[in-house]
């Protein structure tokens, strides 16, 4: 097969766009009196190809008799990240009257045209005509077209300008959608920044399947640098990817148990995927699994895309660990940046405002505390959560009416989604609820590819609810951020307690209530700031249930009371000074003082509160409250106060 090597020369057609001028209709840039240079780069391409063997392939009729939607060009797949560049030529009708008269760009998902599984996401036509249908489908946006030939009507003159040598990009290697065709006169381009919506049937499949068609006219098609899609073509596998496993399972754990949420995908040559069941594979895990220690799961798959023997098998691993006591999961306080989003007005635009990306690590929870405002009068009107990549490609999007969707959601059967109302009436509650609600993200990243996200909402009407969105999938652990965003809304991310003068009395102030589950460690970091002139305005940590009766209460001082901590023999505290003297320093570093907190679920009805404390005298003070009792290991939250001081989460 000829690729896009086949014609050198064609590779200058790209260099001729630079003398492109955005003219009206009948300028002299398209005339016969174009300069010379441009006439003489046409004529070296068509003696580059004159004593060759002819082009690849031709459709279209000759006779310039193709109807709409009858003559097709071969498929050519576009994996993601990677860009296809053809060339060919365009033959006009000399008779035509209609500027539509030339060739369509039509990009879809990786499917048969008119197959079950086949989505367009739009097509693009090589005239341009704003008023007219020279570009449509659900994910082509208009506005992103731009052209230096633009027709009014499908009957004005230029048509024959389109004739030519026309070189084709479709360009993916950016996150986005690239497309151009130039030929040297007539340049059109259509850029999309933002990551494609996947239309795939199976979402781990990212490519796109793009081809041409033609009306009244034909094309000789000449190079590129992809080779064409053959659906009779049978491939040989290339590599196999397994996700799913968790990297830890408890002594005892069965091996459906261990397989339980995994998928296996296997690339064929020539760019083309397929999910697979696990009864297609042959598994082994080595070492046995009845024992303690590192394990490796070994995954074969040995059939070609058609389902014959393959000439050499594709091998995945996925590493785990069996272990008696599961490892603790981490949970951190996070504050976005910038602190507010979205106009005060809700007015706020589809897409238009973002907070920073936030990384989460393998077996993570972040944690935003934030009150969301809305203009109330649709649902989704609130906040939004993206889980995306560090370059922004997509995950999932979540809304705060119990409504998402993309790759980790969409065709994905595990996917579990928890909220929600079955009335209107409920609905128009919780709008109205919703504009000062007091909100409480959780952003889990489990590891094993899947992710959670679980949202609790203290209504202004001050019932609390929940909106869950467990199991998203398709997620690279190790490379899963997320955002906010809002529309008709805005979002203001609190991350001050108390007030700032320090004159806060004593159980006014309080962050929102923060669960930590069993076998999980949670984080929050915040400075502290107080009037100085005692040891207990500061920072206080309380322990409770979700209804807030208490466990315990500890200090910044090491103090601490309450049913986890009074009469218990095991409970241990460290930290604390001998002398006034001592204290009084220790009071005067804790004005801008950095803190660092964490409150551990032990998961065995203990808990313990380890504190570090970076002084504005730059030295470090710890207090550690250990073997805190009474508690439920379902039932652990926790919540900071402060008196006589106010503190800033960071």
């Amino acid at each position: 097969m000829k690729l896009f090597n086949k014609i050198t020369g064609t590779l200058c057609l790209l260099a001729l766009s630079v003398v492109i001028l955005t003219g009206c209709e009948g300028s002299e840039m398209y005339s016969v009196n174009a300069p010379d240079w441009v006439a003489n780069k046409i004529d070296s391409i068509k003696n580059a190809k004159s004593g060759d063997d002819g082009p690849l392939y031709t459709f279209g009729k000759t006779d310039f008799s193709s109807g709409w939607w009858t003559d097709f060009s071969k498929y050519y797949v576009i994996p993601e990240g990677q860009k296809w560049e053809a060339t060919f030529d365009l033959h006009i009708d000399a008779n035509a009257t209609n500027t539509y008269k030339n060739f369509v760009l039509v990009l879809t998902s990786d499917s048969e045209r008119g197959g079950a599984g086949y989505k367009e996401y739009g097509a693009i036509r090589y005239d341009y005509q704003p008023t007219g249908n020279s570009e449509w489908g659900d994910h082509i946006d208009r506005s992103l077209v731009e052209s230096n030939l633009t027709f009014a009507t499908d009957t004005d003159p230029g048509i024959d300008k389109l004739e030519g040598t026309v070189a084709l990009t479709v360009d993916r290697t950016g996150g986005g959608l690239i497309v151009t065709m130039d030929n040297g006169t007539v340049k059109k381009t259509y850029t999309q920044t933002t990551p494609l919506v996947n239309l795939n049937a199976d979402q781990t499949n990212t490519n796109i399947r793009c081809f041409l068609v033609v009306e009244g006219s034909y094309i000789d098609f000449l190079s590129s640098n992809i080779e064409p899609y053959d659906e009779n073509a049978d491939f040989q596998p290339v590599s196999l990817k397994l996700t799913g496993i968790p990297t830890e399972v408890l002594l005892g754990t069965t091996f459906e148990e261990l397989t339980a949420n995994a998928e296996a995908t296997v690339e064929f040559e020539g760019g083309s995927s397929k999910q697979l069941e696990l009864k297609d594979l042959q598994i082994q895990v080595v070492p046995d699994m009845t024992k303690l220690g590192s394990k490796t799961l070994i995954a074969v798959y040995n059939k070609t895309s058609k389902g014959s023997a393959s000439e050499q098998p594709v091998v995945a691993t996925a590493l785990f660990s069996v272990v008696n006591e599961l490892s603790a999961f981490t949970q951190t306080v996070v504050v976005p940046t910038p602190l507010s989003i979205g106009a005060e007005d809700n007015s706020t635009p589809w897409w238009s405002v973002f907070t920073d990306n936030i990384k989460v690590e393998p077996k993570e929870t972040k944690v935003v505390n934030f009150t969301n405002y809305t203009a109330g009068d649709l649902n989704y009107k609130n906040y939004l959560i993206i889980l995306n990549k560090a370059d922004f490609a997509e995950y999932a999007v979540v809304r705060a009416d119990n409504w998402g969707w993309g790759a980790g959601i969409d065709n994905n059967t595990k996917f579990e989604k928890i909220g929600g109302f079955a009335t209107e009436e409920e609905w128009a509650t919780w709008r109205e609820a919703m504009n000062g609600a007091k909100v409480t993200a959780y952003i889990t990243n489990n590891g094993d590819g899947t992710a959670d996200i679980k949202t609790v909402a203290i209504g202004t009407n001050g019932v609390t609810y929940t909106q869950e969105y467990k199991g998203i999938n398709t997620v690279d652990p190790d490379d899963f951020y997320f955002r906010f965003t809002c529309e008709g809304a805005h979002l203001v991310f609190d991350n001050v307690i108390g007030a700032e003068d320090n004159s806060t009395p004593w159980w006014t102030a309080f962050s929102p209530n923060v669960k930590i589950p069993a076998h999980t460690v949670c984080t929050v970091n915040f400075t502290n700031y107080t009037a100085a002139d005692l040891n207990y305005k500061n920072y206080l940590i309380i322990l409770n249930k979700a209804d807030l009766a208490e466990y315990a209460v500890v200090r910044a001082d090491n103090w601490g009371w309450g049913a986890g901590i009074d009469n218990n023999t095991k409970f241990e505290k460290i930290g604390g000074f001998a002398t006034e003297e001592e204290w009084a320093a220790w009071r005067s570093a804790m004005n801008g003082a950095k803190v660092t907190a964490q409150i551990s679920n032990k998961g065995d009805g203990t808990a313990d509160i380890r504190i570090s404390i970076v002084g504005a005298d730059g030295k470090t003070y710890t207090q550690n409250y250990l073997g805190i009792n009474t508690i439920d290991p379902d039932d652990f939250y926790f919540r900071l106060t402060c008196e006589g001081s106010h503190l800033v989460i960071e």
